[in-house]
């Protein structure tokens, strides 16, 4: 069955490439290695942009801050790794970098380190002063590390170290055909399981999906040598954060989750009714888009299929119209033609889209079920009493729903509290005794999904206030804003003495803490508010009809 169902798929991706050649005859014939040097071009010139343009200026220093720039250094890298198991033909040269050896023994990901040696001698210096874990950053669905080059400079005031990854199959790193074998999540034997075939294919390609960028992230850490790092991921690179740390959390310090995807579960009453209060023209279009994405036609396939002049418009306007903080003409240009150059090579991590993800941008395994099962990697110096710290950070104008972050902390925090009514004994017969983890919720000011482009440095102080540095913050530096579930913040009210640990704020400024009533207010994205405006409508419209009577 689970054959068949890939046979089906494969046939159904096939007629729509086919349907799409013809499209494909106008795309300009530029060759991959012209392509490559352009996108390096494109890079080199945004780092430039770190290290001159965005680099904090004096009064934004905390009095005793570390941070100068002549302490600064940044490099791009390409780190070996191991070729990830799920990868089928995997002894073949990947789609972009030559190799005259056909048997190919690695892999690379790229990417840019920033180190501020002034930050690391401080800490090796007085230990209760120490940096946090290395910060590796994660971009989103068919972005690259040098999306983060806004943040760079400014986030190593607080990170000695920092890696930003091209994720393997973007970038300029590896992109093997993303042609994976399917990793079973089901016992064959077991008669519940083989009679939910589709759903265990389902969960086996997410799974097969979760592991090319999984296996590859862990092959470079243990190439690099860090045993803990500050893992922080956007959108889809938030999404692959969370399974990396369901597998490898003694690897991870904190987890922060910018704008993650996959978090709610989908109610299909809800989509449904969203798209069909839409203009016909549009909800046309949502059906074709969609009818496209179940057959595994990826943003970036459809934008090589078009000519040369129109896939560049495309990227150019969704740089003019999604990031309208950008006003420079000469930065538009450079993150457009990243953006470009990166979407016009041969495709392959970009794949993983309809593996993951449904139609409408939901996950197939949502992670509101998963990220409270995380177990804490820490040591046992704590008794096994704190569980991993978890931020989410979403922008005002999200369109991710920030409702995610603030369920997850709800469940996270119920486990805490059914953990502590279960007795000792109980406890130890169990098999996870490892606590849940403790989930904080930012959001940062005039900002959407691109929240570390759109307001870098509203987003620079929510990254430093969830590694715990908040203290380092320059006085008048605008900081992010926390909220809490009416769950937290009713255990917090009824232990005004914080004794509780799993009632405590993330900041230190408690007394602007805001309620989930708050957060309804000050999340703007429409997606995921029409459903309160629509019941204040109807709660108008009764209240009209009252009157009248």
């Amino acid at each position: 069955s689970t054959h068949r169902s890939q046979q089906s798929n494969s046939r159904s991706l096939y007629r729509m490439k086919i349907i799409m050649f013809p499209f494909s005859l106008f795309t300009s014939s530029i060759k991959i290695s012209d392509r490559i040097e352009s996108l390096r071009d494109a890079e080199s010139k945004l780092l430039e942009f770190a290290k001159t343009r965005f680099v904090p200026s004096p009064h934004d220093h905390h009095p005793h801050s570390t941070c100068s720039s002549h302490h600064h250094s940044f490099e791009l890298f390409d780190t070996p790794i191991a070729p990830p198991s799920v990868v089928k033909d995997k002894n073949k040269n990947c789609q972009v970098f030559d190799d005259d050896d056909d048997d190919v023994e690695h892999y690379s990901l790229h990417g840019v380190k920033v180190v501020n040696q002034q930050l690391l001698a401080s800490s090796d210096d007085d230990v209760s002063s120490s940096s946090p874990a290395p910060l590796v950053l994660l971009h989103g669905y068919a972005n690259g590390s040098l999306y983060f080059y806004r943040n760079l400079h400014g986030l190593s005031k607080f990170f000695g170290q920092i890696y930003a990854l091209d994720m393997l199959g973007w970038g300029l790193s590896s992109r093997p055909r993303f042609n994976l074998h399917l990793q079973h999540t089901h016992n064959s034997n077991d008669d519940a399981a083989n009679n939910n075939n589709s759903s265990n294919n389902d969960n086996d390609k997410v799974k097969s999906a979760e592991q090319f960028f999984v296996e590859s992230l862990e092959s470079w850490r243990r190439h690099h040598n860090l045993p803990k790092m500050t893992l922080a991921g956007h959108s889809m690179g938030g999404y692959l954060s969370v399974a990396y740390a369901e597998q490898y959390p003694q690897h991870v310090e904190k987890l922060i989750l910018l704008s993650p995807v996959g978090v709610p579960q989908k109610v299909q009453e809800e989509d449904t009714q969203r798209v069909s209060s839409m203009p016909f023209y549009i909800r046309a279009l949502i059906h074709t888009v969609r009818a496209m994405f179940n057959r595994g036609i990826t943003p970036g396939y459809f934008l090589r299929s078009l000519p040369h002049s129109k896939s560049r418009d495309m990227v150019n306007g969704y740089i003019t119209n999604r990031l309208p903080a950008i006003t420079c003409e000469e930065e538009q240009q450079y993150l457009g033609e990243y953006l470009y150059q990166n979407s016009m090579l041969p495709g392959s991590g970009e794949d993983c889209l309809c593996e993951i993800l449904t139609a409408g941008a939901f996950a197939r395994v949502p992670l509101i079920d998963r990220i409270p099962e995380i177990k804490s990697g820490g040591s046992d110096e704590n008794n096994g009493e704190e569980g991993l710290e978890v931020h989410f950070v979403y922008g005002e104008n999200d369109w991710m729903d920030y409702r995610g972050g603030l369920d997850v902390q709800r469940l996270c925090h119920e486990k805490m509290q059914d953990r502590r009514t279960t007795t000792t004994t109980t406890r130890s017969a169990e098999n996870n005794q490892s606590p849940p983890p403790k989930v904080f919720v930012h959001g940062v000011r005039n900002a959407g999904h691109l929240l570390m482009l759109e307001n870098y440095q509203e987003f620079n102080a929510a990254m430093a206030i969830a590694a715990g540095r908040e203290e380092d913050l320059p006085p008048g530096m605008s900081r992010s804003v926390e909220f809490v579930c009416d769950e937290v913040a009713a255990a917090a009210a009824a232990n005004a003495e914080g004794a509780d640990k799993s009632t405590t704020f993330r900041s230190s400024r408690k007394k602007v803490v805001m309620s989930e009533k708050d957060a309804a207010k000050f999340f703007r994205g429409g997606r995921f508010n029409r459903r309160e405006s629509q019941q204040q409508k109807d709660d108008d419209t009764v209240i009209v009809e009252e009157k009248k009577e």
